[in-house]
Formats: C-alpha cells, structure tokens, sequence
C-alpha cells in the first residue's frame, strides 16, 4: 500500500493502546514474520492490538482507508494468510490472556494464546480441552479451523468444546456469539475459520485431564513400515475414546538421516485403563524407540515440538482417508522414497469417538466419520530446494488420491488452493456458511483466509 497519510494515521493512534509498526519502525520485522518460514510478505501497517477496543480502531480504520486486511493470532498456519502485502495486518499476539474458572470447567483465552500458554494454565487445576499437538500453535486459528488434538477422542474436536466468543465483525460492531445469541455466527466460526470477523476472546469448556498422562512415541526401521502400519489400522480399530493415536513416515530425530515409520499415542484416562489399552503397542515388534509412558499431558503436548521450528519452510497437502488400505500404506511408502528432505513426512491423524458422534451439520466442521486425516507435510531449511521439495508434496498427495474421500482439514490447506477445494474442505456446509458470509461480511473484508464467497 501507499505510505499513509501521518495525519489520516494519527485518527488511529488517537486512543490506540497497543503499537502501530510502520516498515521503519523497530520491531517491525519479527512482527511480520510467521511460522511458516515460506511466507515473507510486507505488511504496509501492523496494528499490535492489546485489546477488543484496538481490533474494532484497526478494523474501521482499514475499511475506511480501502486497505486490504489480514489477521494474525498465533501465526502458525501453514497457508501464511496472516500476513498481506501492502495492507494492514491486525496483529493480536500481544493478547495472551487466560482465565480459568475451575468451579464452572470453563477458561477465557484471549486470541493470541497459543496452546502451550492455555495448557499451562488450565493444567494448575487438572483441566484442560482438546488443543493442538504443537505447543506453540494459536488457540484462534486451531479453534476456527475444527481442531484436531490429542484429546479429540474422549472429548471431540477443540470447536465441540467451544461455549462461545465475543467477534468484532467487518463493520466494526463486537458481537457475543453463543447457543442463544447470534446463533448462526456461532455455527459458522466453528470450522468455518477467520471469514465472519475477528475473535477478541474464546470461552471453552474444560474436562478433568492429568496431570500425568499416558501417552509417547514409539519408531521403528522403515524397512517394517508395512507391517507397523497395518498394526497401526487395526489398533485403531479397536481403539477406545480416551486413546488418540497419529502414525507417520519420517526421519529419525537425530539427524542421521534413517527413515523410520513412528505411531505416537496418548491416553487422557485412568492409569489402569491406560496401561490396558497401550500395551499392544508396547507389545508389537522390535522398536528402535519406544517411550510409552507416564507423563504430564503438558508435555504430552511439546511432543512434536521439535519437528515443527519456528522459521522452517513449509508446503502441505491434505484430504480425508476413509480407511487405511493395504493399497494406501504401499502407496504411501513408495511416495515417501522420493522425500528431498530429512524434515519431511507424511502423517496418518485417527479420527474416531467423541469426534465422530457430532453430525455433519452441527457445527460447521462437517468431517464426522471415522477415518484418517492424511498430511503430505514437506519441510526443508534451505530456500534453494523449495521447488523440489513443493514437487514432492504435489506428488505424494496425487500418488495417495486414489484413496482419498472427498475434502480436507481447512486447517492444513496451504496457500493458493483452489476455491473447489476449499469449499470441499467444508462439504455440504459451504451454502449455509455462504448466507452467514453475506450477512456478517457481504464485502468479503475478511479474505485472505480458506475464503468462503458471500452468497450474493
């Protein structure tokens, strides 16, 4: 965008309680930068919000000025959308707080929580709700999005726990969102990602979680791939609620380059029936790792952590598997020869449940059935081996298709999708999340995300 005007500027400063970052202006460049180190994009004007008051200035001030808006929460997701290119970012990691209300099981999170700071605090009271593997993913941008979690299983998907929110909407207006008011807007936020407005604040239901958990990882040679992986599936099968398991194709973390096939596994429920349920994995071949344990569900969920660096560059692809045939495990494996990078992978996520018992229509995530999430996730640290490493996810993704029910995990969508995909990746959700577009946000300020076009 053109340089704004200082005195069009100064309407904004007037009262705003957080920063306003200007190309020049200190600590402009880690503002601009995300996880995903792919996404290097510059913002004309970021407005680092402190609270509700400062999202509704930054919201009018940019539709009033025509500049085009993107949000940042916690700055993971992988499409980079957070980040625009000449307009104004409205930036709500300074938000970072959390109320626990431990009589009621419920907590407040502001939107620039990631899942770390939230676990940490409900975890003081032996609660928590299903949040995101990594630690340093945004509560916003997982909640919007669906929300897949270790504890999806026992407890359904991070929007199942969702009680309500407060949302600044395109207009400039701050809106309650529950079960009785604006009822439409609260069906559609949860799946329906950042298209309705600007979450200021979320309210979640919490559930007696730990603190010890039994959960870990387990890995074995890539040459036993095939067999873990159809153990994988029938484990699975038989899997109760409070037993959430994701296997993957990847590399072993300690840099010596050995591919491996891993099942990572954790159980929120009692101890007992904990030790039962995971002792067929502990049980089944010879691993090179095996680390099923006793250990505080916040550390449960640093697991991943390491595999997912700040700064790294990221392209994915996604869809559903409706089951994990012996088709799409040799599929797999021969996809995942060709990986070009040690940080690659491609990942099996259960779905079963207590996030499988919602119907379709019942929030705006519609992906209900049993099955398989599958991710072609490819990762690499060095600029120059982008175009080979993009090809690989391209290819492994079109190698798994035969295989693949129809839409994905809007979450995992990268940038540039298609808009068939992306309504796909709504099902038959996307007319009704249309209506709710155009009545929220009809002039589509809120684009640069998994856009749904207003129902005009």
């Amino acid at each position: 965008m053109a340089k704004v005007d200082s005195a069009v500027l100064e309407s904004l400063r007037t009262g705003f309680s957080g920063q306003l970052l200007e190309e020049d202006s200190p600590g402009y460049e880690d503002a601009r930068r995300v996880h995903n180190g792919m996404i290097d994009r510059r913002p004309g004007l970021i407005a680092r919000c402190e609270g509700a008051a400062d999202i509704i200035d930054a919201v009018r001030f940019g539709v009033a000025n025509g500049l085009e808006i993107s949000v940042r929460g916690g700055g993971h997701n992988v499409a980079g959308s957070a980040v625009c290119e000449g307009g104004l970012m409205i930036d709500l990691a300074p938000m970072k707080g959390v109320t626990v209300d431990p009589a009621r099981r419920t907590a407040i999170a502001q939107p620039g929580v990631t899942w770390g700071l939230f676990n940490r605090e409900t975890q003081l009271h032996g609660l928590a709700t299903t949040g995101g593997v990594v630690s340093s993913t945004g509560v916003a941008g997982l909640t919007l999005g669906g929300g897949i979690g270790w504890l999806m299983g026992r407890y359904g998907l991070v929007v199942d726990n969702l009680l309500g929110a407060e949302i600044v909407t395109a207009s400039g207006d701050r809106l309650k969102a529950n079960a009785n008011e604006n009822a439409d807007l609260f069906w559609a936020i949860r799946g329906g990602g950042g298209n309705f407005g600007i979450v200021s604040s979320f309210e979640f239901a919490l559930h007696p979680v730990g603190p010890m958990i039994v959960g870990g990882l387990v890995a074995y040679p890539m040459a036993e791939a095939r067999e873990v992986l159809r153990f994988f599936r029938e484990f699975t099968s038989t899997a109760p609620d409070e037993l959430t398991a994701f296997a993957g194709l990847l590399y072993a973390p300690d840099g010596s380059g050995a591919p491996i096939v891993a099942m990572v596994v954790c159980h929120c429920g009692p101890a007992g029936e904990a030790e039962k349920a995971v002792r067929p994995i502990r049980e089944f071949g010879s691993p090179i790792l095996s680390a099923i344990e006793p250990i505080p569900y916040t550390v449960m969920n640093t697991l991943l952590d390491a595999a997912n660096p700040r700064g790294a560059l990221n392209y994915w692809k996604t869809s559903f598997l409706d089951e994990l045939s012996d088709e799409a495990i040799d599929a797999a494996i021969e996809e995942f020869r060709s990986s070009p990078s040690m940080m690659d992978a491609l990942l099996f996520e259960h779905f079963h449940g207590a996030a499988t018992r919602v119907g379709e229509t019942e929030t705006a995530f519609p992906h209900r059935r049993t099955g398989y999430n599958f991710l072609a996730a490819a990762q690499w640290l060095d600029a120059t081996e982008t175009s080979k490493n993009v090809e690989w996810a391209r290819g492994a993704y079109a190698g798994m298709q035969p295989y693949m029910a129809k839409g994905g995990y809007v979450n995992y969508l990268g940038e540039g999708e298609a808009r068939d995909v992306v309504a796909a990746a709504f099902g038959a959700n996307y007319p009704r999340l249309q209506a709710v577009k155009q009545k929220y946000d009809p002039e589509n300020v809120f684009h640069l995300n998994q856009n749904i076009v207003p129902k005009g």
